[in-house]
């Protein structure tokens, strides 16, 4: 084992308790940023949750539309107009808004009604564990997650409630289908869900267009907009992108989730310092005694940044048992974290940078180590 390296594990170990303080340091800091990250990418994931499962090449809105869950209201007759439109081979319309769903027991709780074009391709309940699209087409069958079976009072197929007083029964089950605002998704036929949310016969909120091979997707856009002036059409990947902005900048929900990953790094950074700071304090001696027997300076400093590189790594490792704990039993809630492999490998390059910017102040203090003080003790 190199010199540096004995040399540097040696004042790690020298005192224990604070190596231990160290590492519940690193490990706080860390598994926050990672819990931060976590929660800005599921909740980035589960904003944009029905629109990336849309099998469609635009979308189709009223301008400024924010979200899928945002207000917007197009006519009907915008549906023909996009139909006759060069370059669009189906146009599937797609009904939203919020109601009050009664449990059996009475008690009301707010969803989000999804309406479905059930006749054309282009958006479906996923994830389906009980129950077949074909009976959603019967009015008042409805489809919901079971994820939010205690909150809508359902759990099995059969089961009834209402809907603005309009009776409502369980025709398919879905899980894993969780709204980021934590308002559970109803998914019904599009008539009915206009019934329910009080949006007039002739409206609709989205459709959905799927262009003919080889179609020029700019150019059916230009045409579209030129003939419905008050909508605008985006891709998939756009309307996704303007949806995480708004949910998590415009709401400032994101501006908190930095902050606290931001509070993680300088929390981590500070106790860190002062343990390495102490350590070469209270190793200062020996520190003169290397610079007397002729030691360069870059050598003590290779051995604080060793000393820093280990506490990293050894902190890192056990932040990571951490935060896989974490996810694993956030797995099945309203709001999971996700940690990817590029997550994983960015927090272990932040650990090592923190760690060794924390050795900063300790190098400083042995850059004015006097080689004589070797001879006071």
């Amino acid at each position: 084992m190199p010199l540096v390296v004995t040399l540097a594990l040696r004042n790690l170990l020298h005192d224990r308790l604070r190596l231990a303080a160290t590492l519940v340091g690193i490990v706080f800091s860390i598994v926050l940023v990672t819990v931060q990250m976590g929660l800005y990418l599921g909740f980035g994931r589960m904003v944009t949750v029905v629109i990336d499962r849309a099998e469609t090449d635009l979308w189709v809105m009223t301008k400024g539309g924010t979200s899928f869950e945002g207000p917007t209201v197009l006519d009907m007759k915008d549906r023909d107009a996009a139909l006759a439109t060069e370059g669009v081979e189906r146009v599937t319309q797609v009904v939203t808004g919020f109601a009050d769903w009664r449990l059996p027991s009475g008690a009301l709780t707010p969803v989000m009604i999804v309406g479905l074009d059930l006749n054309n391709p282009g958006l479906r309940p996923w994830n389906v564990v009980e129950g077949r699209i074909e009976q959603l087409m019967v009015t008042g069958a409805v489809a919901v997650d079971l994820a939010y079976a205690d909150r809508l009072g359902v759990s099995k197929i059969g089961e009834k409630a209402e809907i603005r007083q309009r009776a409502v029964n369980v025709a398919m089950l879905t899980n894993g289908i969780r709204s980021f605002t934590t308002t559970p998704y109803v998914f019904m036929e599009a008539d009915f869900a206009r019934i329910v949310t009080g949006l007039p016969p002739n409206k609709t909120s989205y459709l959905l267009l799927r262009l003919k091979p080889g179609a020029d997707l700019e150019a059916v856009r230009a045409a579209l907009v030129a003939k419905i002036p008050q909508a605008e059409a985006l891709t998939t990947a756009q309307f996704a992108e303007r949806s995480r902005n708004f949910w998590l900048f415009g709401t400032g929900a994101g501006a908190a989730l930095f902050a606290g990953m931001l509070l993680g790094v300088v929390v981590g950074t500070v106790i860190v310092a002062q343990t390495l700071y102490a350590s070469t304090k209270e190793h200062i001696n020996e520190f003169a005694t290397l610079r007397a027997i002729g030691s360069s300076r870059s050598y003590m400093y290779r051995v604080i940044v060793c000393q820093a590189a280990v506490s990293a790594v050894i902190g890192f490792a056990l932040a990571a048992l951490i935060a896989y704990g974490v996810v694993w039993a956030t797995e099945g809630s309203a709001l999971p974290i996700v940690i990817t492999p590029g997550i994983v490998v960015a927090l272990f390059v932040l650990t090592v940078l923190m760690c060794i910017a924390a050795g900063i102040a300790a190098i400083l203090r042995v850059m004015h180590v006097d080689p004589a003080t070797a001879f006071t003790r």
